[in-house]
């Protein structure tokens, strides 16, 4: 039985947990990654960049698609208030990151992009996710241990610190390791 129609699937992230996402929903799909710069506009509210960020990595695909390529691309930011948290890149970095979640409430936010060289789709997904108050010992062994350095908000939910860490999560699990694969499951059917 197929549960899509008949699309070649690409997949532009080099992600490791969005590769393995999106192999969880039995489709066959290939990778193919472009360099982008990912900058959005100021003034632009948290809820708008994901999406933003996603249309604009479809961009440099966009003329070279076939008829039958559907192009997934997907973005997750973190954000505690209104600010947004990207990646971080040193040690101290990722400490003062997980610091500032610590105890406190946090959104997780992915968008998504569907395009094909007909017609595009774009949408996100929202979760709330609570850490319980983090040690200093517990932070340190986190970043030494796993160095989360290519995520959003400097921690990964299915790693350790999410295992020891968080408390409550309301909404989509998936959607915090960063593609909310059932909301994508119903696009791809409306597509």
């Amino acid at each position: 039985m197929k549960w899509f129609p008949e699309y070649n699937f690409i997949l532009a992230s080099k992600s490791p947990r969005r590769q393995q996402l999106l192999k969880s929903l039995d489709i066959d799909f290939t990778v193919q990654t472009k360099e982008v710069e990912e900058v959005y506009p100021a003034g632009m509210s948290k809820e708008q960049v994901p999406v933003f960020l996603a249309e604009l990595k479809a961009q440099p695909f966009i003329k070279e698609l076939a008829d039958k390529d559907l192009l997934i691309t997907a973005d997750t930011i973190v954000c505690l208030g209104d600010e947004i948290l990207g990646k971080p890149e040193t040690f101290q970095d990722a400490l003062e990151m997980i610091q500032n979640l610590s105890g406190k409430e946090h959104q997780v936010i992915t968008g998504v992009c569907l395009t094909t060289n007909q017609k595009s789709k774009s949408f996100s997904s929202l979760t709330n996710v609570v850490f319980k108050k983090l040690t200093l010992e517990e932070i340190e062994y986190y970043i030494q241990a796993y160095e989360p350095y290519d995520k959003a908000g400097a921690y990964g939910i299915q790693e350790w610190i999410g295992a020891i860490g968080i408390t409550s999560i309301e909404g989509s699990f998936y959607n915090v390791m960063g593609l909310p694969i059932q909301k994508l499951y119903e696009q791809i059917q409306r597509f």
